[in-house]
């Protein structure tokens, strides 16, 4: 699987989940998530999914500063409608890495390790999402703010014909790789950017 080379440059993500740990999927329930995770589950990389990933990433090191974050012990709401826009795709990477989820979750064993009802939409936020831990009731607001990442300009006209098979094989190779350049430039250089991805506590 030939990934770009800038997928391993990417933070990685690890938390602890108490079911994997019960049911001994994982020793001591730690698990390491990469971005290449995150495309293998959206079948894609866009800014998208690469803002999901670390809004995620920086919601459980504010939720959980000294500690691995709790898979599955996080609620999540999205600010959007599960029909908005790219929520369905951000809910994806968001349940990935926190094991929240709605009705379709994982039910629990003996009344433990219930993953339902965890993530929900159309929350009356000042922000894109917000994790609360289950725990402390601790809360984060994040959002990401990728119109101050704009991407060439060059976009525009190549997607278009890319999308209609009318770009050649140059022009195609082109439009991938300046897709993937605003990507990069998110994880790699901007992914404890403040000012591109936003705390608010």
């Amino acid at each position: 699987m030939n990934f770009p080379e800038f997928f391993e440059s990417a933070p990685r993500i690890t938390v602890r989940d108490p079911l994997a740990r019960f049911l001994g999927a994982v020793e001591d329930g730690i698990i390491e998530y990469t971005y290449s995770d995150a495309v293998k589950l959206a079948g894609h990389s866009c800014p998208t999914v690469a803002s999901a990933y670390l809004m995620t990433r920086a919601a459980m090191r504010a939720l959980y500063p000294a500690a691995f974050p709790e898979r599955g012990g996080i609620r999540v709401e999205l600010r959007d409608d599960r029909l908005t826009g790219v929520a369905g795709v951000v809910a994806n990477v968001v349940s990935l890495l926190t094991g929240a989820s709605n009705d379709t979750g994982f039910k629990g064993i003996a009344g433990r390790f219930d993953r339902r009802c965890l993530l929900s939409f159309g929350a009356d936020i000042p922000g894109q999402l917000r994790f609360t831990r289950q725990d402390t009731s601790t809360a984060a607001i994040v959002s990401a703010r990728l119109e101050r990442l704009p991407g060439d300009a060059r976009i525009a006209s190549l997607m278009p014909r890319c999308v209609a098979g009318t770009a050649t094989a140059g022009q195609t190779a082109q439009f991938q790789s300046l897709w993937q350049d605003r990507v990069r430039t998110l994880l790699v250089e901007h992914a404890d950017d403040p000012e591109i991805i936003v705390v608010q506590h």
